[in-house]
């Protein structure tokens, strides 16, 4: 038996019949007592910072940007959203890449959750943390700076912590620490009816549990179609006694996967291994000032004792050799480090600056780790023949990586001809054993890809759920799914 009539409410996830077509002078008036005049703004201007993240992706206008302060105020807005029928779009820092705060109906309202920035709880003893939205990564890690503990998770932008949980996003670090999902111990979560959930209970943070639904994994991912997320206790890690970083160049791009492979095949607990193409790093090295050899090559960072990183960097020399590897470029100290992984975080908006005005098309594929040469081939050969230039980076520790395709946004049929190709990827990425995201999120982009991904059975489920909990889809529509 199906959990509901699923066809029925799917057919209208994206009629407009189904929403107000304004926002009523009640409604004003309501959501205004809640939060304050000087928290609400209808201003275009406004509205228009609002109505985009990082990506290509583009939609409408929200109607109004809203600041609440609290979780109590975030659930008496959506208690007046859901009456109203006003579709309801989170907004943390909008540095997302997949379109997912892009209002796609005009009476949508922004919940803008950054006056929302306290640290709520800090348990250094059993090294975890619960932050508001508004809390961004660097800020937290600030924070923490005196406690000799650290919040590891790095997507590159300065995300907010509950934004990342939204999209399960992971980054650099996650070959050893884990994404957003290994991480997360408990959220509040305000449901589209103004219903205040906590995914494990409230107050709780024990590192497992056995008990009932696995609630919090539900909504890690959930990309605000769910809920809005107003906390989120995490783990905490011990800083590392010693970091040690370096960048090793390599034959060719196979060369530097297959080192990859064999890396984590010896068990080397390695903190990051990124790849970055030979292309991609001599658009860093102009644009950065930067003086690295010009090959394809492999970023590491090691964390541990002065004694243990020592030996993971011998053995992961040794291997490296065996592969045709150049000399390793070694930098033990903050700021020599810094201006080595500066090459690798400087990429995405290396692209960007290429051509002024420009904006970027970009990939998240992930596959089994032993399917990387595969991919890789394949979307190189793809994108060669079609001519569209393109830079290739890595997390290439878990299977995921980037190709960055920049492409002048007034042009249409550029844009149609990098998206078919980006399309073609993470269908690529799905037969081989992947997925078309492996941190970036579905947004609006990649929506038509589950049912390949999923099948119909984990798709329509999917569906279910979302009209159980949202059963008037006002929650970020057009999203997801």
């Amino acid at each position: 038996m199906r959990l509901l009539l699923g066809n029925t409410l799917r057919s209208f996830f994206l009629d407009k019949r189904f929403y107000s077509q304004k926002i009523g002078d009640d409604a004003i008036k309501a959501l205004t007592s809640v939060v304050g005049a000087k928290n609400i703004d209808f201003s275009q201007a406004v509205c228009e910072q609002h109505d985009h993240d990082e990506s290509i992706h583009t939609g409408g206008q929200p109607a109004a940007v809203i600041w609440p302060s609290d979780v109590n105020q975030v659930s008496e807005v959506m208690k007046i959203c859901s009456k109203e029928k006003l579709p309801m779009i989170p907004f943390g820092t909008g540095s997302g890449l997949e379109g997912g705060v892009v209002p796609l109906f005009n009476n949508s309202i922004c919940i803008n959750l950054q006056n929302m920035n306290k640290i709520q709880r800090l348990d250094i003893e059993d090294l975890c943390v619960t932050v508001e939205p508004g809390i961004t990564r660097k800020s937290l890690n600030e924070e923490l700076r005196s406690t000799g503990l650290w919040f590891p998770i790095d997507p590159g932008a300065d995300a907010s912590v509950c934004g990342m949980a939204a999209t399960n996003a992971s980054g650099t670090n996650a070959v050893r620490y884990g994404t957003m999902k290994q991480n997360i111990l408990n959220m509040e979560v305000v449901l589209p009816n103004g219903d205040i959930l906590y995914t494990s209970g409230k107050d709780q943070q024990c590192l497992k549990r056995s008990s009932g639904y696995n609630l919090t994994e539900l909504f890690v991912g959930s990309e605000g179609t769910l809920g809005i997320i107003t906390s989120v206790t995490t783990k905490l890690h011990g800083l590392p006694e010693c970091v040690l970083s370096g960048v090793c160049p390599f034959p060719s791009i196979a060369d530097a996967v297959t080192t990859a492979i064999q890396i984590k095949q010896f068990g080397i607990p390695i903190a990051r291994m990124e790849l970055v193409d030979q292309k991609t790093l001599s658009e860093v090295n102009n644009q950065s000032k930067l003086e690295l050899n010009l090959a394809d090559s492999l970023f590491f960072e090691f964390h541990g004792s002065e004694k243990s990183t020592k030996e993971q960097v011998e053995l992961v020399n040794e291997i490296a050799t065996s592969n045709g590897a150049g000399e390793m470029e070694w930098a033990e100290r903050l700021e020599e480090r810094n201006k080595l992984w500066q090459a690798r975080h400087d990429v995405y908006y290396t692209a960007k600056r290429m051509k002024a005005g420009h904006q970027i098309i970009i990939t998240d594929v992930c596959v089994p780790i032993s399917k990387l040469p595969d991919i890789i081939s394949f979307t190189e050969k793809l994108l060669n023949e079609a001519g569209i230039f393109h830079m290739v980076v890595g997390h290439i520790g878990d299977g995921n990586f980037h190709t960055l395709m920049p492409v002048d946004p007034n042009d249409q049929e550029a844009i149609l001809k990098r998206k078919n190709a980006a399309h073609k990827m993470a269908k690529e990425a799905i037969k081989l054993g992947g997925t078309c995201t492996g941190e970036h999120g579905v947004g609006i982009g990649k929506r038509g890809l589950l049912l390949e991904e999923c099948g119909e059975v984990g798709l329509n489920l999917m569906k279910d759920l979302k009209s159980l909990v949202d059963p008037s889809n006002l929650m970020n529509p057009g999203k997801l799914l």
